[in-house]
């Protein structure tokens, strides 16, 4: 089976890369893999917060207008330097003038698109698949943005023949292309919210029907 890339990320699967050699990180909308810096740098001091942010949302290092860290007047410059409280990470000027910053690697890491893998979802949802020719249930926490096709193969690794099933949700026939939203499966935790209910007691139910083939991804 072709391995599958997603658009979308949620913040559960960006947690999971949370290792030195499997490190990523989301900030402003964005999921990077910032393994390959964490190669090239190994053994620098200036990975540390790096490293105790892997797996984390760090969009808060940033000015959301400029997409640029955040910045500060430096009280011992009296210049407008990067404000980073966390300590000082790779591609981040010394507070001061040193003869061994080399500032020719290029763009800095935060700025360098190669390390993007995807988006992260700005909302992520529960749904259960319900396999009516096998009686077999999953539940899945998919991206509210992504398409049923997207969903369909988030869902194949629990069934490889997916697409060989019409898919449903109150006797209606899904289009694929369209997400859950689209669908109307509607998103009901802002009302559960509010009733102060849990989110988790009613989880939306998608059905299943073979089509008597086996068409595989």
């Amino acid at each position: 089976m072709e391995k599958f890339q997603p658009r979308y990320f949620t913040p559960r699967e960006v947690a999971a890369h949370a290792r030195p050699g499997d490190l990523w990180v989301s900030y402003l909308g964005r999921v990077y893999d910032l393994s390959p810096l964490v190669r090239q740098h190994k053994g620098d001091v200036l990975l540390r917060p790096i490293l105790e942010a892997a797996g984390k949302d760090v969009s808060h290092w940033f000015n959301p207008k400029t997409r640029d860290i955040q910045t500060h007047v430096d009280p011992l410059t009296g210049c407008v330097k990067y404000y980073t409280p966390q300590g000082r990470f790779i591609h981040i000027p010394p507070q001061l003038p040193r003869s061994d910053w080399a500032n020719d690697f290029g763009l800095p890491w935060w700025k360098d698109s190669k390390y993007e893998v995807g988006i992260l979802a700005s909302k992520t949802r529960r749904i259960r698949i319900i396999n009516t020719l096998t009686l077999q249930e999953h539940v899945l926490e998919v991206c509210a943005e992504e398409s049923m096709w997207e969903i369909l193969r988030r869902y194949l690794p629990r069934n490889t023949h997916a697409a060989s099933y019409t898919w449903k949700y109150k006797g209606v026939n899904l289009d694929m292309d369209k997400t859950l939203e689209q669908n109307k499966i509607p998103d009901e935790d802002a009302e559960f919210y509010r009733l102060n209910l849990d989110a988790d007691l009613y989880t939306p139910g998608i059905l299943l029907y073979f089509n008597d083939d086996l068409t595989e991804f």
